[in-house]
């Protein structure tokens, strides 16, 4: 197997992939899945070497990708991994930022894509049952003819999975008024890592019965049990939406002027702040037009009084100095703002081919804190003379930020590495989080105990030493002795 931080090496030998898995790299896959669901391919194995934020020196081919389609057969492949001692790593869409999807380890890729069915519409109920690699956007397009929707899509809703966005907790533009992906989850159905299926949390709306086994999987990223299938809240789809955007002279008026809105209880169902670098990106990206000046788009949500709402918002942010407050007169200028929110992330990366971003940034803070944090980024940005555009979910004190360096500059790795720590640990200081909605994966390991302390990441361990004590499925994730290629094992025991 490969350790971690390394390439499996590269198999060109005589042969399919089945025949040269049934000769004896992993013989068992092939009495599990039917043909053609197991590959030890080297274009298979390259794919599905890390996620969208891997960098190409952290990727690590699986030794074997297997695509199952039922429970059952998740159940039997991780019965038979653990009882070797194989590494397991569940596999999606790949979009996350933070490497957990990466087979640190080497071994198996377990690709759930192939479990996207959308099995049963309740709409009196306001519930769906989903397989984890339903995509999210396809879930909230089935319950649209009963005029619901799942709202707290993440901005990659049309591209990542409902298995991935529980494994991380996601979150997305909505979260202010809707809360993040956990808050929509009633039921799941998950394998252990011994192959053992449970069912975790029920289809009612609250239940006080025993251990919260629903929110301890939510979150935990593939290392206490593979999510197969889940039950999800719904809401009734709004009767009346605007949007639009808010301009300000400054930054520090319009993050001033979102800890107001929100202090002052403006129902708004999005309000997202992008600095004025942030905004020359999309302007250069999509040719969006818009003034290189911060900003704040709006959604509103209603299904009376939206008029209302919109004008208290304003008066609010008129006491900021506003320089200019528009809602968009068509659908399409709105879905045009959305666009441009939603693909900041390519903005970013596109924007100068001689600069790269050393990290996806998604810290937050209580949202007393949000104005000096966006502010406390931007001082670093010009101290260390670094491009640094911030961006977010400004309602829930979330902020994306991007330290963009040369990556042919050893300097300015090492600066733009000290601006990235300095971030987190002043968000942590301040009562917030160093991940907001992407995961700790491979990225954030070294963070967790200062924002825990030891001792919870010890009750962690613990967790995950009963689930999963041969640290078979994804290994390499979420603890900091990992990031020095250990596993969170059984210590092992003396014979006294």
């Amino acid at each position: 197997m490969a350790s971690e931080g390394e390439h499996a090496s590269d198999d060109d030998r005589d042969g399919t992939s089945d025949e040269r898995v049934a000769e004896g790299e992993y013989p068992f896959l092939v009495d599990l899945l039917d043909s053609g669901r197991v590959s030890v391919g080297s274009s298979d194995r390259e794919n599905h070497a890390g996620d969208w934020g891997t960098p190409d020196d952290r990727k690590v081919r699986p030794d074997a990708v297997v695509w199952p389609e039922s429970a059952a057969e998740v159940s039997g492949v991780l019965e038979a991994a653990n009882e070797r001692g194989i590494p397991v790593t569940p596999y999606a869409a790949g979009t996350g930022l933070e490497g957990n999807a990466t087979p640190a380890y080497g071994g198996i890729s377990m690709d759930l894509t192939r479990m996207d069915a959308i099995l049963d519409v309740r709409p009196d109920d306001f519930q769906v049952d989903v397989e984890a690699g339903a995509i999210g956007s396809t879930v909230d397009e089935a319950v649209s003819s009963d005029g619901l929707t799942f709202p707290p899509l993440p901005s990659s809703g049309d591209i990542s999975t409902i298995g991935g966005m529980i494994a991380t907790d996601a979150s997305g533009m909505q979260t202010v008024r809707y809360g993040e992906v956990r808050d929509w989850v009633l039921e799941l159905e998950a394998v252990l890592a011994d192959g053992t299926v449970i069912t975790a949390g029920s289809k009612a709306v609250k239940t006080s019965s025993g251990y919260n086994l629903k929110d301890l999987l939510v979150g935990s990223e593939g290392t206490l049990g593979v999510v197969t299938r889940a039950t999800l809240r719904l809401a009734g789809r709004p009767e009346q939406i605007r949007g639009g955007r808010a301009i300000f002279e400054t930054l520090d008026d319009a993050a001033a002027a979102v800890f107001d809105a929100v202090r002052s209880g403006v129902d708004v169902a999005r309000i997202e702040l992008l600095d004025d670098t942030t905004v020359a990106m999309a302007n250069a990206y999509l040719d969006t037009g818009l003034p290189d000046a911060p900003m704040v788009f709006l959604e509103f949500h209603a299904n009376h009084g939206i008029d209302e709402e919109i004008d208290f918002c304003r008066g609010i942010f008129e006491a900021h100095d506003v320089a200019e407050f528009e809602m968009a007169a068509e659908e399409a200028e709105m879905a045009k703002l959305w666009q441009a929110r939603r693909e900041l992330a390519y903005a970013v990366e596109s924007y100068d081919p001689d600069l790269v971003s050393l990290h996806p940034g998604d810290v937050t803070v209580p949202i007393s804190k949000y104005p000096e944090m966006v502010r406390y980024i931007k001082e670093l940005s010009a101290e260390y003379d670094l491009l640094a555009p911030c961006f977010g979910h400004a309602g829930d004190g979330n902020v994306h930020y991007s330290v963009m360096v040369d990556p042919e500059s050893d300097a300015e790795r090492e600066r733009g590495e000290e601006v990235y720590r300095e971030i987190v640990e002043r968000a942590i200081e301040w009562g917030g989080t160093a991940t907001g909605e992407h995961g700790i994966g491979q990225g954030k390991r070294e963070y967790l105990e200062a924002e825990h302390g030891p001792e919870s990441v010890e009750t962690m361990r613990t967790i995950k030493r009963a689930l999963d004590p041969n640290d078979t499925l994804n290994p390499g994730k979420i603890f900091p002795e990992t990031a020095e290629g250990k596993r969170v094992t059984v210590p092992a025991t003396s014979d006294d």
